[in-house]
């Protein structure tokens, strides 16, 4: 019996190794790009550890860029992330007892559609509060 399932599954590799052999090679396509004078989008990603100071530069970033005369949208908030660790109280004894601590990491993301060269030259000498980091991306 052992025969009879090898010579099938010899005869199922060789139907594959055909069908894989008949297969025509497809054309690439070619795509066109267009190409714009400037950033069609601005992704702004705004991470900070306090809720409140994040809050105030989106907020600052959103009012800059209206300002100017750019599409805005957002704040959006992102998923908190939380980091955790787990630190023992003691070193020798009382291996049970341990402080727990935690980093909370904020983040908001703000697009600018359409943005122009004053709204640029704007968002690059804003002074935001400390502790704010912020990350822009042009797409």
């Amino acid at each position: 019996m052992a025969t009879k399932k090898t010579a099938s599954a010899e005869t199922k590799k060789k139907e594959t190794v055909k069908k894989t052999a008949t297969k025509k090679p497809t054309a690439k396509k070619t795509t066109k790009t267009k190409v714009a004078a400037g950033p069609q989008l601005v992704r702004i990603i705004v991470k900070s550890f306090d809720y409140t100071v994040i809050d105030e530069a989106a907020r600052s970033i959103f009012e800059t860029a209206e300002r100017n005369g750019s599409l805005v949208s957002g704040p959006v908030p992102l998923p908190t992330r939380i980091k955790k660790y787990t630190v023992n109280r003691s070193t020798f004894v009382n291996k049970d007892s341990r402080d727990q601590y935690e980093i909370r990491t904020h983040k908001r993301l703000i697009d600018i559609k359409e943005p122009t060269a004053k709204t640029m030259d704007s968002l690059q000498n804003l002074s935001l509060p400390n502790g704010v980091s912020v990350e822009i991306k042009m797409l």
